[in-house]
């Protein structure tokens, strides 16, 4: 006799692959949107007991036809947040606060990430510890604001454990200067 497929069955079958697929693909919940900004996969390293400052990475695009400007941030972890740029000047790498915040241009993706852009979480309460996020608060000019939660990964991390789409590079090697 011909054996006869039970609809049941094959529904419960391809509703469990289809769970599983699911399951192994990346969190897309470390995601945010905000009006015309999407914050892609905020990260962070963890830190040393006694370490008074972090920092967070992220990526930013802009899909709107006007230009945003991420100008502050805060959070309960740290004392302040500053956003800062590193970059090259006469050899030495230099860190400096982007006191008019960092621009965001329409139709372009910025990325904050190991020696170039990022948040300095300054005057930690307690260190940050692998696997515990830190949330923070983006302050946009034209969005608004938007709480996120930076997924703390290993002091030797050089990107987010998301396969971050480009967004994370270990820093230059060289000296580096503060510039405050």
């Amino acid at each position: 006799m011909p054996r006869i497929a039970r609809p049941g069955r094959a529904a419960a079958a391809l509703s469990l692959a289809f769970a599983l697929v699911v399951a192994a693909l990346p969190a897309s919940a470390h995601d945010y949107t905000l009006g015309d900004l999407k914050i892609g996969h905020p990260w962070s390293r963890a830190t040393p007991p006694s370490a008074k400052v972090g920092a967070g990475y992220l990526s930013i695009a802009n899909r709107g036809g006007a230009p945003d400007r991420l100008v502050s941030a805060v959070s309960s972890v740290a004392g302040r947040v500053e956003i800062h740029e590193m970059k090259m000047d006469a050899g030495v790498m230099r860190m400096r606060e982007l006191a008019q915040g960092l621009a965001l241009p329409a139709g372009e993706t910025v990325a904050l990430r190991p020696g170039g852009y990022h948040l300095m979480l300054m005057d930690l309460r307690a260190p940050l510890r692998e696997g515990t996020p830190v949330p923070v608060t983006l302050v946009f000019e034209r969005a608004g604001r938007i709480e996120v939660e930076l997924k703390v990964e290993a002091p030797t991390a050089r990107q987010s454990g998301h396969g971050d789409h480009g967004a994370g590079h270990a820093a230059p090697a060289g000296p580096h200067k503060h510039g405050h």
